[in-house]
């Protein structure tokens, strides 16, 4: 019997890529309207610089994951909703950010 694996995040397509999925909302900052989703601690299995602060988010920390609703010209051309313009962000820190 073959061996079925899910096929690799960078080969399946942009819409079925995990955060583009899920709970996630729309919010309206000075510079625009943002799409958010809230990662909980078990689902965040990397460290990330929160844009915000320049501090890592560690592993294992609940944060938010943000990305333009409109993306750029250049990441409209990379696909539908633009992979490479998300952030990954303390959850203080987006809440602070105007």
């Amino acid at each position: 019997m073959p061996n079925r694996r899910k096929p690799s995040k960078w080969t399946r397509p942009v819409n079925d890529r995990p955060l583009m999925g899920g709970h996630q909302a729309r919010e309206d900052k000075a510079d625009g309207s943002w799409m958010v989703r809230r990662l909980s601690g078990s689902a965040a299995g990397k460290a990330y610089r929160c844009p915000g602060c320049d501090q890592t988010i560690a592993p294992a920390v609940p944060h938010v994951v943000v990305w333009p609703e409109n993306p750029s010209l250049l990441g409209a051309l990379g696909g539908s909703q633009s992979m490479d313009e998300r952030r990954h962000w303390h959850s203080a820190c987006w809440q602070r950010r105007r």
